[in-house]
């Protein structure tokens, strides 16, 4: 991995801003950076003989002057996002300035040949500055350097197989996948200005990514939001077992008190939450009292974490979460247990996970290319 230069504060300071607004003209650096446009013009020539910043037209103000305009230079790198799912692997390569400019999309088995392909599609003289990893179950971490470390994480072969496919010596970062979608959400989704709220994810598991203030709450482990731990069932004459809420709540029980209540004469049973969920919205009456019972069950999950966390919105996500039909359920009984709280569905899909590596990647390599700076202005 190529190393980034090392730079004066103002240079740093104005390439991230470069990174963040994507193209911009010298007066506007300054304004975006706080410096003065002296020391903006001498940090644009140090990043252009870099190659860290390059000249990318003009642009013309209303007094009929023209000023230059600035994008990122081909030195300033690239990043990769990976959404190591259960059944899929998402891959996106961004520029630092945000910008997509490659994907593939493959079977978990594939993760390696995905993350080939998506490299290929990058451009071969631009460094990787970074690679962001999202899987099921981040915990312990630990400190390294100037970040934090995911010291564990439940990824499984399919990371070990998918790991050979990347450049020596570029870091990688492990991330929540639930954390992720959240800041998708945040910044592309259901919950775009709402900088407080919580992502609740239903699926095969369940799980909640916590954002407070514009940033994801990640706890003392990294474990925070991991609701499967929660105790379950509370019950006089039942002891909580590991991971029984998830267990009780995840796609799999689901199918099952499906085929518990189908009866014969409403044709096959649904083998999948997809087909459930289609039944119930063409208004067949055994589908849709499982969905009303899922709906109550989420509620009931969103009303413990209002009564943590006060979030004011829920954004619900998943598989089975994301669906509509859950909606008014869940609302229902979120509003019977706890106070009002607004609760949405997901609009990112399946691909909030790997977006929102994405912008965790981006941060990550503006961070890389900053991070060298030298006082020595």
């Amino acid at each position: 991995m190529a190393k980034a230069p090392r730079l004066t504060e103002s240079a740093s300071a104005v390439f991230a801003v470069l990174a963040g607004a994507g193209t911009a003209t010298r007066p506007q650096l300054a304004s975006l950076a706080g410096l003065s446009k002296p020391t903006v013009s001498s940090a644009v020539v140090e990043l252009e003989s870099a190659r860290l910043a390059a000249h990318s037209g003009t642009s013309s103000g209303g007094t009929g002057r023209s000023a230059a305009v600035y994008r990122l230079g081909p030195a300033a790198g690239t990043v990769l996002a990976v959404d190591l799912g259960p059944a899929l692997t998402r891959v996106r390569g961004c520029a630092l300035d945000g910008s997509l400019l490659a994907q593939a999309t493959g079977s978990r088995q594939d993760a390696a040949d995905v993350v080939r392909e998506a490299l290929d599609g990058l451009p071969a003289d631009a460094p990787l500055r970074t690679v962001v990893v999202a899987v099921g179950d981040v915990t312990a971490r630990e400190k390294e350097g100037s970040g934090m470390r995911p010291a564990t994480a439940k990824a499984g072969p399919a990371f070990d197989a998918m790991a050979v496919a990347l450049p020596p010596g570029v870091p990688v970062h492990l991330e929540n996948n639930v954390n992720c979608a959240a800041l998708a959400e945040l910044h592309e989704g259901a919950a775009r200005g709402h900088p407080t709220f919580g992502y609740l994810r239903i699926g095969v598991g369940i799980g909640l990514g916590i954002v407070v203030g514009g940033q994801v709450l990640r706890g003392a482990n990294g474990a925070a939001g991991e609701l499967a731990r929660l105790p379950y069932p509370w019950d006089d004459d039942r002891e909580p077992r590991h991971e029984a809420l998830e267990e009780y709540i995840g796609a799999r029980s689901l199918l099952r008190r499906a085929a518990e209540a189908w009866p014969d004469t409403d044709g096959p049973c649904p083998r999948t939450p997809e087909r459930l969920f289609a039944l119930a919205g063409e208004g067949r009456a055994t589908a849709r009292a499982v969905v009303g019972r899922h709906a109550a069950d989420v509620g009931r999950l969103a009303a413990a974490v209002t009564a943590v966390l006060d979030p004011g919105l829920i954004v619900l996500g998943g598989s089975t979460g994301a669906d509509p039909q859950l909606l008014p359920g869940v609302r229902a009984e979120l509003g019977r247990l706890s106070w009002p709280t607004e609760v949405v569905s997901s609009t990112v899909g399946d691909l909030g996970t790997v977006v929102g590596a994405a912008r965790l990647a981006v941060a990550r390599g503006v961070q890389t290319v900053t991070e060298a700076a030298r006082a020595k202005d």
